[in-house]
């Protein structure tokens, strides 16, 4: 049997499957009995809440590592006789003073979700033989005309240039794999880290250099663009063709109940979106959604295994840190291309790349699973729209993207839309959400987790 076990979440419904796992192992008597210890790890987990919401359904030890080079002196201090008792009473003292603090810790007020869309983002659209009259003062505000794409559907890109890709590549994050912190590229610099962050980015250049000259990673991606209106104030409707007669998929959204300030709006995707019905009328605004799935990882087994049969580990973490800046680069490159070209709202843009880093441009590419729309399932109606397969992608059963560099998302192009955290929700917007999906709210509490606090 297993000593310890560990797990590691990337996205967050994995966060409610490592609570399921710990309940089970508390079932299982041989864990029980054992206290085999359990590992928690991964992008999406945190310490708190580790002690919070996983450690108190398995009473053996859970602990969690911020980072897979920590797991070997945790485990050398859980499978030493005369560490592990210390360690583990130190673990747990920790880990109640943890749990008080988050039960002592207020969290932001709420408005009910009636107050959250009365306080939603105001767009002035324009409607077809649109009479109503242009703002009040000096400036008026003309009504908005949704920019209709240059073609209707999706499109496939193989075998994308990657030295074009590497233009657009954020490095910030390439050093955080290595767990150096700092901005970049002052961290070339820093007297504490700076010398190990020289290091890795040579080498990290040098990779790139062989990826690319020697074709290890193939980058493809496939883009679409449908008709889109929104309905029931939070969901989008994503129609199959221009007709706008049939309803490929309805995204179901969530709105920011956290109470603003006066002047701040609660926001939701769909708000960016030009409503199907405007005072009880249908609009006629002819709306449009982007929708896009690419990746940079084919080719990444294989090169794994020629490292791992050399024991080079350093290599092989090198190559999927290069793939994964590539896959971001690349979805800031199509991006880009989708602004200027291929729905063509911003011809004339003209950024650099820090100002692409930075999110200077006209509209937005939230992805499920992130800040603006944290629920992961829209993704497997819009895998099933794009057909990524067809460029060697998919999705895992629980929602995870493969190849792991990959990246997807929808494009919005108004003006006004913009990046945004929904943040906690109250029970009245899950009720409410449950109402409009038709999904149970057992499942939809299990789903939204995160977001219900």
């Amino acid at each position: 049997g297993a000593d310890i076990i560990g797990l590691s979440g990337l996205i967050t419904p994995s966060l409610e499957e490592m609570s399921f796992v710990a309940a089970e192992m508390e079932r299982d008597e041989w864990f029980r009995v054992r206290k085999i210890p359990l590992l928690i790890g991964g992008a999406t987990t945190s310490r708190v809440h580790t002690a919070v919401k996983i450690a108190p359904h398995y009473s053996g030890p859970v602990i969690h590592v911020t980072d897979a080079s920590r797991s070997v002196p945790v485990a050398q201090s859980l499978v030493g006789d005369d560490s592990r008792a210390p360690y583990l009473a130190q673990l747990a003292a920790d880990y109640e003073r943890v749990r008080a603090q988050h039960a002592a810790k207020k969290g932001p007020e709420l408005v009910s979700l009636a107050q959250a869309r009365a306080n939603r983002t105001r767009i002035a659209w324009a409607m077809p033989a649109d009479d109503r009259p242009q703002s009040p003062g000096p400036h008026p505000v003309a009504h908005y005309h949704p920019p209709r794409p240059k073609f209707v559907g999706r499109r496939v890109f193989r075998n994308y240039d990657l030295a074009e890709i590497a233009k657009y590549i954020d490095w910030q994050p390439f050093f955080q794999t290595w767990d150096l912190h700092g901005a970049y590229p002052a961290i070339l610099n820093d007297e504490v880290v700076g010398e190990s962050a020289r290091r890795v980015f040579s080498d990290g250049q040098s990779m790139l250099r062989r990826v690319i000259d020697g074709r290890w990673l193939t980058a493809s991606a496939v883009v679409a663009f449908l008709p889109a209106n929104t309905i029931d104030d939070d969901d989008i409707e994503v129609y199959t063709d221009a007709s706008r007669s049939e309803v490929a998929f309805t995204w179901r959204n969530l709105r920011q109940q956290i109470a603003k300030r006066e002047g701040v709006d609660n926001k939701c995707l769909a708000d960016f979106i030009a409503p199907k019905v405007i005072d009880g009328r249908p609009s006629g605004i002819e709306d449009w959604i982007g929708m896009f799935a690419v990746t940079a990882g084919l080719g990444v087994e294989k090169k794994e295994a020629e490292f791992a049969a050399l024991l080079d580990d350093y290599s092989s973490i090198m190559l999927k840190a290069i793939a994964d800046r590539l896959a971001e680069a690349f979805a800031e490159c199509l991006h880009a291309r989708v602004r200027r070209d291929l729905w063509g709202y911003a011809a004339d843009e003209a950024l650099d790349n820090a100002e692409l880093i930075a999110e200077k441009y006209r509209g937005i590419r939230p992805a499920p699973g992130y800040p603006a729309c944290p629920e992961h399932t829209v993704k497997a109606d819009m895998f099933e729209l794009l057909r990524p397969e067809e460029v060697g992608m998919g999705l895992t059963g629980s929602l995870s993207m493969w190849p792991a560099a990959s990246v997807s998302g929808f494009y919005f192009s108004h003006p006004q839309s913009q990046y945004f955290n929904v943040g906690r929700i109250g029970d009245d917007q899950l009720r409410d959400v449950a109402r409009r999906s038709g999904r149970p709210e057992g499942e939809l509490r299990r789903a939204l987790s995160s977001s219900l606090g």
